[in-house]
């Protein structure tokens, strides 16, 4: 399980090394909404991911099918049952990927 550090910030962008691939990653918090969501593009800013409202404790990208997709699952860890703008800042969430040989049902 690889561990992603969500900044403490509204709108950032990122490098993330999957298997050995970079992806630029994407975290935005939505204050109207109270919501954060995620992206998720190659280097060259191409997208594979638009962005994505994060649930606490549900496989984010598990009914995506892309090609382009690193192999598992992106997800957000909380015993929340609602992610606030504080959550990944005061280590009450979690945002994660895990590959699929480490995926269990």
């Amino acid at each position: 399980m690889l561990y992603i550090t969500v900044p403490d910030m509204n709108d950032s962008v990122s490098s993330v090394t999957i298997a050995e691939k970079e992806y630029l990653i994407r975290f935005t918090y939505n204050g109207t909404g109270d919501f954060w969501s995620f992206g998720l593009s190659d280097t060259d800013e191409n997208p594979i991911i638009s962005p994505t409202k994060i649930v606490p404790n549900f496989p984010l990208t598990h009914f995506m099918n892309f090609t382009s997709l690193p192999d598992g699952i992106f997800g957000a860890i909380s015993e929340e049952t609602r992610l606030t703008r504080e959550s990944f800042n005061n280590g009450t969430a979690e945002f994660v990927f895990i590959p699929w040989d480490e995926w269990e049902d």
